[in-house]
């Protein structure tokens, strides 16, 4: 009913830059304009069948060069300072690319088989290599953690351009996060959205809350470029509190956040001073995406509720 509806589909325009990659590439212009960063995201995921997700990776190649010729600042505005590469970090892994791209090993293959999707996912980064660019690998549901961090691992001895999102609702999280700093790999650090047992994931928001901040302070100690992936505005206070009281140079990482979701806070973090990148997904699989953003945040209800009154 939601997918077919075009009384939702005004709605879901609020927090899924369309079905094309051309309609998400002229959503990014304003945020461009106002100095935040993007990450690209093609939607969709566990493809079913080896075709299927041949056409996921060639979409991704797509997206690369399509990044590539994309102008990255407004004429008007001029060159973009916000927009460079950070200087006192290597320079050859430009951890503050403008556009980078997210992914997901399901939609590579992962389904299909480990060898098959590396396959596909070493292509992606080969591509991206060559364009200077940088891909971010998203965590699935709890069934792939393992799965994901090991091939991650494996890609990482030869591509330095790929990292990782880690989900700090899993118990495991802090093990993983260790991984990533011993690696010095970058991470996008997030909550996580995926409905897990018991066994696996924490249940009580305090929780989750509480192991959070713990790792996303570990990371901006000791990590190498997080991204702290939040919209949580008390979370935010806190963190920025920290990096104030140990001294760490804002360039050193990034916020987070999601396309259509806070964007009050993304322009004020931005005239504070700090790195701003905003997920931007794009094609016609977004149903669970457009769910789990819904599940995420009791916020993302009301406005919707009140949209369709409107409507």
């Amino acid at each position: 009913m939601v997918k077919r509806s075009r009384l939702f589909r005004s709605v879901v325009n609020r927090f899924i830059a369309g079905d094309t990659l051309e309609s998400s590439l002229e959503a990014c212009k304003p945020l461009l304009e106002k100095r935040i960063r993007i990450t690209l995201d093609y939607l969709g995921e566990n493809t079913s069948s080896q075709e299927e997700a041949n056409q996921a990776v060639a979409t991704y190649s797509q997206m690369l060069e399509a990044v590539a010729k994309f102008p990255l600042t407004s004429p008007a505005n001029g060159a973009n300072p916000a927009l460079k590469p950070c200087a006192t970090l290597e320079p050859t892994l430009n951890p503050s690319e403008p556009m980078n791209i997210s992914i997901k090993l399901t939609q590579c293959g992962l389904d299909q088989g480990e060898e098959f999707c590396e396959h596909n996912l070493r292509g992606v980064l080969w591509r991206a290599e060559e364009h200077k660019n940088f891909v971010r690998i998203d965590m699935e549901s709890s069934a792939y953690t393992e799965r994901t961090m090991a091939m991650f691992e494996r890609v990482f001895l030869d591509y330095k351009n790929v990292g990782v999102v880690l989900q700090s609702y899993l118990f495991r999280n802090d093990e993983d996060v260790q991984r990533i700093i011993d690696l010095q790999a970058r991470c996008r650090l997030v909550k996580g959205a995926y409905l897990e047992p018991e066994s696996v994931a924490y249940k009580d928001k305090s929780k989750v809350d509480e192991a959070y901040v713990r790792q996303a302070k570990l990371l901006l100690s000791k990590g190498f470029y997080p991204a702290i992936a939040t919209q949580d505005e008390k979370i935010i206070q806190e963190l920025k509190a920290y990096v104030k009281q140990e001294n760490i140079d804002p360039s050193r990482f990034e916020f987070q956040m999601l396309y259509g979701i806070r964007r009050d806070i993304q322009e004020s973090l931005v005239q504070d001073g700090f790195n701003v990148r905003v997920y931007v997904p794009f094609g016609d699989s977004w149903y669970p995406y457009f769910s789990r953003r819904l599940a995420e945040r009791p916020a993302n209800v009301l406005f919707i509720l009140k949209a369709l009154m409107k409507g």
